[in-house]
């Protein structure tokens, strides 16, 4: 892979907000998700001190669910943290761009009623799509 994109912008294409999932390294000593957070990327911008400059990120956490993937689907779960859960990071601590696929509830859900903006904000519980590329079934399995 030569480059990726990951898009945090309030506006989309006319069409709303879009802030996107990444990996996290969190433990560089660990193999897989046990050494990644998944977040959500919500501003990038860098600043100066003392003549150097760094690139950052304001982002949300996702929390783990679980020590291990879920024994159904093969895919980790995770779950959405306070949304006052914020953090910066340095860029060069994200891995790569992440995939979630919100986790249903038992009743039934009005597809008009949630835009594809507003998916990340209208559940708790996500799939962490290891099915989406190569590299994620790498390091999400």
């Amino acid at each position: 892979m030569r480059r990726e994109h990951i898009r945090c912008s309030p506006m989309w294409r006319n069409e709303g907000p879009r802030y996107d999932c990444v990996f996290v390294v969190t433990d560089p000593h660990a193999e897989g998700m046990l050494g990644l957070d998944v977040t959500r990327v919500l501003c990038f911008f860098s600043f100066k001190y003392l003549g150097t400059e760094y690139p950052c990120a304001i982002i949300r956490w996702f929390d783990r669910v679980g020590d291990g993937p879920d024994t159904n689907t093969g895919m980790w779960i995770v779950r959405t943290r306070n949304a006052q859960d914020v953090a910066i990071i340095h860029i060069d601590t994200i891995y790569r761009a992440a995939q979630l696929i919100p986790i249903y509830a038992s009743h039934q859900i009005d597809p008009a009623s949630v835009k594809p903006n507003e998916s990340y904000d209208k559940f708790y519980y996500y799939y962490v799509n290891r099915f989406a590329d190569h590299h994620a079934f790498e390091i999400a399995s």
